[in-house]
């Protein structure tokens, strides 16, 4: 009798066990709240080529909901965003002779200083721009916000940078070829957590184009730039990119960042904007 009740125990606990690994095998698979939409690939990065052979305004028909970043220019004629491309919710557009491969789809977060990612908030809810050099275009990589963040609503960019509004908070990826210009960037770093300043001469102005540090650098609060140089503060490493309106690749620059932005019309923060190429906290930067 005794080795009968033993043999049913050990049977019900072999059933047992077979039952809860086939529970926890399910969660691993299924995961919380799993539907056939969460379960859905994500859309894969795509080169697209888009030409102005007739130096006339050209549309090539894409998904832009990822972003467009500007992968190749192809044409000896300059590809400037919102100048000779752009694009919006029907496509690409390329004209006055500009020629190049555009990358659209999903951009991967792959950590700081791996990738030339920036992060750009929105913490009073209210407009705030970051800036940033989008000529090669800027894609949104890691959404931070439980405030949605849709391009051209709640973020977006043109001359001056990124832009971010109504609570949107992000990781954004900033387009170019960058290991071509490397010799080009200038990194500062606040690596004991105090505020350091960096000479350089800042007069044409400043933008990040890479994060280095897990410390967020937020212009206006942990970097910035005044005459002297660039600051950076609170943990914050991050490479700059100088601008210098002598040097040729700039000259087109200028002259677009004079135009209006496409978002401009309802920057209802302009007045309140942090680009204001002051350093608004008091404590001196060490050393300079």
């Amino acid at each position: 009798m005794k080795r009968f009740h033993s043999t049913v125990a050990r049977t019900l606990l072999l059933v047992f066990g077979a039952l809860l690994l086939s529970a926890v095998a399910l969660i691993t698979i299924s995961g919380p709240g799993a539907s056939a939409v969460s379960a859905a690939p994500v859309p894969q990065a795509e080169t697209i080529p888009c030409s102005s052979d007739d130096m006339r305004r050209h549309w090539c028909t894409v998904d832009t909901r990822g972003g467009v970043e500007l992968a190749r220019q192809r044409s000896e004629a300059r590809c400037i965003f919102n100048s000779t491309w752009g694009y919006d919710d029907r496509g690409i557009w390329v004209d006055r002779g500009c020629r190049a491969d555009f990358q659209i789809g999903a951009a991967q977060f792959n950590g700081w200083g791996q990738d030339f990612h920036i992060y750009c908030a929105s913490d009073d809810m209210n407009r705030t721009w970051c800036p940033v050099d989008s000529r090669a275009g800027v894609r949104l990589v890691r959404q931070r916000s439980e405030a949605p963040c849709v391009m051209g609503q709640t973020w977006g960019y043109g001359p001056r940078g990124v832009w971010v509004d109504r609570g949107c908070r992000a990781d954004f990826r900033v387009a170019g070829d960058w290991n071509a210009r490397a010799a080009a960037l200038f990194y500062c770093a606040s690596d004991d957590m105090h505020r350091r300043g960096c000479s350089i001469d800042t007069r044409d102005g400043v933008f990040i184009v890479r994060q280095r540090s897990e410390a967020d650098c937020i212009y206006g609060r942990t970097w910035g730039y005044d005459r002297q140089g660039v600051w950076v503060d609170r943990g914050c490493r991050a490479d700059f990119e100088i601008i210098d309106r002598r040097d040729s690749e700039w000259r087109d620059y200028g002259d677009d960042r004079r135009d209006h932005d496409r978002d401009d019309r309802r920057d209802r923060d302009d007045h309140r904007d942090r680009d204001d190429h002051r350093d608004r906290d008091d404590r001196p930067p060490q050393p300079y």
